[in-house]
């Protein structure tokens, strides 16, 4: 990151990506042994999860068919049933290993690649060892903030489901119905953006200061203040882009039953290839957006404070302060 702090605001959001792409290929080396340590395993459980859950799916559809055509009265149906009932119990433990073994792995990548573009900002020697011992103890940090995100994306969920009932019981099949909930459903999507962002943009504060948890995501808001539409534009185009690249692998490998195992397996490592390339690109991208925000409120960084800050000395972490990561706000 060779921009000067001040020159990061005029940052658009094709400068970001450029940005970002810039970072990533001039340390290409230290982020290829990040990536296979982390942003690698975290595509592999995304993708296999993807594939496992149908065919467990398919099996279970499989044998309620089965169960439908059998007489309620004979052994086979309590056996099927039973059958049944095991492979709903194993589906539901796979998704819990799945969205544990998701979490670690993307609360440790975002931790690691945060600490990295740190460390290259201030200037400051960067190795892998050096990553691999901190990332341990910051990603506690960014987990507290992602159990506070989590209960505020619960909140709002039910907030909206209480809403989704009113309109329900009240003006759902009136004229003016279809036109509210409309309305309503964009209120959500809204809502659900904005959150999205502050957990996004509160994973770098808390790797950064001192903050965390409701803290984080309080500077995160703040800090989000005047760019808010170039991070929605950016959300909207790596998910459009994970959404194009998740889909494709459904309909070539999921269910590319007529490419054979060899083309299925083909198309899998090139959707897993082009998957943590781009969960490596948003991370960059999120990071890199963390110091834009920072330069358009004026909030200087010291990169002596910061690079002592990031220091690992004896495997121990010394969080950055309030104080030193915004030292002051010089106002034009």
């Amino acid at each position: 990151m060779d921009r000067e702090q001040d020159e990061l605001q005029f940052l658009g959001i094709f400068g970001i990506c450029k940005e970002a792409y810039k970072i990533v290929f001039s340390w290409r080396k230290i982020f290829s042994q990040i990536t296979l340590t982390l942003i690698l395993p975290l595509s592999f459980i995304f993708l296999a999860h993807i594939e496992l859950s149908n065919i467990l799916l398919l099996k279970i559809i499989h044998n309620e068919r089965v169960l439908d055509r059998t007489n309620t009265n004979s052994p086979r149906y309590q056996k099927v049933s039973d059958v049944i009932s095991s492979e709903w119990v194993t589906f539901w433990l796979f998704k819990a290993v799945y969205f544990t073994f998701l979490l670690i792995f993307s609360l440790l990548s975002t931790s690691a690649v945060v600490y990295t573009i740190a460390c290259i900002y201030t200037g400051r020697e960067i190795t892998y060892r050096k990553v691999m011992s901190v990332v341990p103890k910051v990603w506690k940090r960014v987990m507290v903030t992602f159990f506070c995100t989590f209960m505020a994306f619960f909140a709002y969920n039910i907030v909206a489901f209480i809403v989704l009932i009113i309109w329900l019981v009240s003006v759902a099949l009136t004229d003016a119905g279809g036109i509210i909930g409309f309305f309503l459903l964009i209120f959500y999507f809204i809502g659900f953006v904005y959150l999205s962002l502050i957990w996004l943009l509160a994973s770098v504060v808390s790797v950064l200061e001192e903050a965390r948890g409701i803290k984080a995501m309080t500077k995160s808001k703040a800090l989000l203040k005047g760019n808010m539409w170039v991070a929605a534009i950016i959300y909207f185009m790596l998910n459009v882009l994970a959404g194009l690249l998740q889909f494709a692998f459904q309909k070539l490998v999921v269910h590319g039953y007529s490419f054979g195992v060899v083309g299925r397996v083909a198309y899998g490592i090139i959707c897993l290839l082009l998957l943590f390339k781009l969960i490596l690109f948003w991370l960059v991208i999120q990071t890199v957006l963390y110091f834009v925000c920072k330069s358009y409120h004026h909030e200087n960084i010291d990169k002596s404070a910061l690079s002592d800050h990031l220091e690992v000395y004896l495997g121990d972490y010394v969080p950055l302060t309030a104080k030193d990561v915004q030292l002051e706000q010089v106002y034009v």
